[in-house]
C-alpha cells in the first residue's frame, strides 16, 4: 500500500511516501531561518509558509520515491496537536489530494505518530516485524510536547506523565535566549554543552506534588536566570562577571535529562514493561540518548531510540501510522474527512 503522508503542525512542512512500511521518500522544508529574528515560531507567518511550499515539497517527495501521484492507494494528514492555522493548509491539500482522485483518507495524530515512528526502520529499509516488543513506554520531547506514554500500537496509546509548565523543548530556546544563544535553542545548547562542565552548577530538579511522574520546568528556568543575572535581575540584564555560558548550558541540559530519563524509567519499571523508547524533536539530544540507554540499560529495559530522521516534525511518521491504522481495521473512519483542525492532542 503506497501512502501518501503530510505534516504541517508547526513549522516544517513534510511530505512522505511510505509502502509497507518502508519509507521511500520523507521530504522537509523548514521555516527555521525565517522565525529566527522573532525568536519563536510566528503562527500566521507559519501558515503562509506551508501555504507557498507544500506544492513543492509534495514533488519533492514524489521525484524522490520516483512514485506518481497516481499511485497513491491511502493519504493522510496531522490533523492534531498543533497551530491550528498551520494544520488547516496541510490538512486541506491532503484531503482535497485524497477528494479528488477517491482514495481513503485518514486523519492522524501527532503525538501518536511521534511514538510510531520509534518503530520505523532507517529510510528505504524493510521494516522488521519482530525488532520492537509491545506494549513499550514512550518519553516524548519535543519544542511543544512533554510527555510520557504506554502505547501498544495504533489506537492504543494512555498518557502517564506530562509536564505541568513548559516543555522541555520550550525551556531549553527559553536558556538559550538568556544566555544570548540564537533561535532554535535545543542544538545550540548542546553545541554550547559540549565545552562545558555538567556539574558546574547544582541546578534543581523539580517534582510535582503529589504528581511524581510529571514534569515542571519553569522553576528550573528561574534558577538559570537567578544564577546567571541575580536574584530578581531583568532577563536583558548583562550576565554576572565570570559565568561560563558553556557550564551554565551542561548543567542546564543535564538537569532536563536527569528528569526526563529519570521519570521515563520509573513509568515504564512500574507498568512491567522490557521496553522504553524516547521520540520527538528533543530526542535527538545526545545527551538525552546516552543517557536514556545507560539508565535504561542498568534498569533492564532495552532502550528504542527513535532515529533521528524521524525525531522532528516530519511526514513519514503520519504516513506509516495511517498505514498501521488501516491494517488494524481502525481507519479509515468516514468523520476523517470533516474532523477540524485542533490544537488539543486525542492521546492527552
Amino acid at each position: 500500500m503506497l501512502v501518501l503522508g503530510v505534516e504541517s503542525s508547526c513549522d516544517e512542512t513534510a511530505v512522505a511516501l511510505v509502502e509497507d512500511g518502508v519509507v521511500l521518500a520523507n521530504a522537509i522544508r523548514s521555516q527555521v531561518e525565517r522565525h529566527r529574528p522573532f525568536g519563536g515560531v510566528v503562527p500566521d507567518l507559519a501558515a503562509r509558509m506551508h501555504a507557498e511550499a507544500i506544492g513543492a515539497v509534495a514533488a519533492e517527495a514524489f521525484a524522490r520515491a520516483a512514485r506518481r501521484p497516481e499511485e497513491v492507494e491511502l493519504v493522510a494528514a496531522t490533523r492534531s496537536p498543533g497551530l491550528v492555522n498551520c494544520l488547516v493548509v496541510g490538512l486541506s491539500w491532503a484531503r482535497a489530494f485524497a477528494v479528488a482522485r477517491g482514495l481513503p483518507f485518514v486523519a492522524v495524530d501527532h503525538l501518536e505518530a511521534h511514538v510510531h515512528a520509534c518503530l520505523l526502520a532507517a529510510p528505504g529499509s524493510p521494516p522488521d516485524p519482530d525488532a520492537v516488543e509491545l506494549p513499550l513506554v514512550a518519553l516524548l520531547v519535543s519544542g511543544g510536547h512533554t510527555g510520557v506514554y504506554a502505547y501498544g500500537g495504533p489506537g492504543r496509546m494512555r498518557r502517564l506523565a506530562r509536564t505541568v509548565d513548559d516543555a522541555a523543548g520550550e525551556a531549553f530556546d527559553k536558556v538559550a535566549a538568556l544566555l544570548g544563544l540564537p533561535y532554535p535553542g535545543g542544538p545550540e545548547i548542546e553545541n554550547a554543552a559540549a565545552a562545558g562542565d555538567p556539574t558546574a552548577f547544582a541546578f534543581p530538579r523539580a517534582r510535582p506534588k503529589g504528581r511524581p511522574l510529571d514534569f515542571s520546568f519553569s522553576g528550573l528556568k528561574t534558577n538559570v536566570l537567578y544564577t546567571t543575572r541575580g536574584q530578581n535581575a531583568r532577563r536583558d540584564a548583562p550576565l554576572k562577571e565570570g559565568i561560563s555560558v558553556a557550564d551554565v548550558a551542561a548543567s542546564f541540559q543535564e538537569a532536563v535529562c536527569d528528569v526526563l530519563v529519570g521519570n521515563a524509567v520509573r513509568a515504564a519499571l512500574e507498568e512491567g514493561v522490557a521496553t522504553l523508547a524516547l521520540c520527538g524533536g528533543v530526542a535527538r539530544n545526545a545527551r538525552l540518548r546516552e543517557m536514556a540507554s545507560e539508565r535504561g540499560g542498568e534498569a533492564g529495559l532495552e532502550v528504542l531510540l527513535c532515529h533521528p530522521a524521524y525525531c522532528t516534525d516530519n511526514a513519514a511518521m503520519v504516513a506509516a501510522l495511517a498505514e498501521a491504522r488501516v491494517r488494524a481495521g481502525l481507519a479509515p473512519r468516514p468523520a476523517d474527512l470533516s474532523l477540524p483542525a485542533s490544537s488539543r492532542s486525542e492521546a492527552s
